[in-house]
């Protein structure tokens, strides 16, 4: 038996922002098995919202083939939107219950894109409540919004 058809990815993830909008960062982990990588990145001019969307995507691009991922964010507008609202937002033609254009179509387009090709469980986590990897993900994206601000001066 194949253990690796089994064995899934966690990916842990979490954007930040000084301002919203304003300089943003985001960091993730990965861990599969016993390996470990950690990622991050900054924009100078976006939103909390997409700092916490462009953790996962990064993520999942960084997967040299498909896998079952398990993305663990302290972001329910990730974890929601993914599970609760975008089948609705597609039906609607992209329009939300307040009939507004969806934020970020953009990004949700590709974590859709993405979903075609891993097979993803979302799970959401209190953030800043001592979880670990959180905490660490939280932490990596303040250190890409400290990066990104120093590179502007």
């Amino acid at each position: 038996m194949d253990k690796r058809k089994d064995a899934i990815v966690e990916l842990y993830a979490d954007g930040a922002c000084s301002g919203n909008p304003g300089p943003g960062g985001y960091g993730a982990i990965l861990r599969y098995g016993d390996k470990t990588k950690e990622i991050s990145g900054c924009d100078h001019e976006t939103t909390n919202n997409r700092m916490e969307m462009m953790a996962v995507i990064q993520g999942l691009l960084i997967l040299k083939r498909p896998c079952r991922v398990r993305v663990v964010t302290d972001s329910n507008y990730v974890v929601r939107g993914m599970t609760e609202w975008v089948e609705k937002w597609i039906q609607r033609k992209w329009i939300n219950s307040k009939k507004e254009p969806v934020l970020n179509r953009d990004l949700w387009e590709r974590l859709l894109e993405l979903g075609k090709i891993h097979r993803i469980e979302w799970q959401w986590t209190k953030g800043h409540k001592g979880h670990k990897e959180n905490e660490r993900c939280d932490k990596l994206a303040r250190e890409a919004i400290e990066r990104c601000t120093h590179r502007k001066r």
